[in-house]
């Protein structure tokens, strides 16, 4: 069993950048998939940064050259910088740990609001 909390989150004016943490309670080393997901207010969740199994960074052209996805092994910690926000980015940023893209874990959300 793997519990995610997430922090960071707040508000931010646009153009302006925020750090997520997810930080696991037991070890996230081994698991296939670790990622970042979104939903904005009536709109579906979507994945926005995903480290794959082999170790590749996926992004959605969304967020590429913006977010970037990272992970400390050592303290069980993933991280989403998010840079050059939008209002559009406006969400629940959600972080992801599992063997698959169907099955897994979720952290709890954490608040990101762009606006000026």
């Amino acid at each position: 069993q793997v519990q995610l909390v997430e922090s960071g989150g707040g508000l931010v004016q646009p153009g302006g950048s925020l750090t997520l943490s997810c930080a696991a309670s037991g070890s996230i080393f081994g698991i296939e998939y670790l990622g970042w997901y979104r939903q904005a207010p009536g709109k579906q969740r979507e994945l926005v940064a995903l480290i794959t199994p082999t170790g590749d960074r996926n992004y959605p052209d969304s967020v590429k050259g913006r977010f970037a996805i990272s992970r400390d092994v050592a303290k069980d910690t993933m991280f989403l910088q998010l840079n050059d926000l939008k209002p559009e980015d406006t969400a629940i940023y959600y972080c992801y740990v599992g063997p698959s893209l169907q099955q897994g874990y979720w952290g709890q959300g954490t608040q990101v609001t762009v606006s000026s």
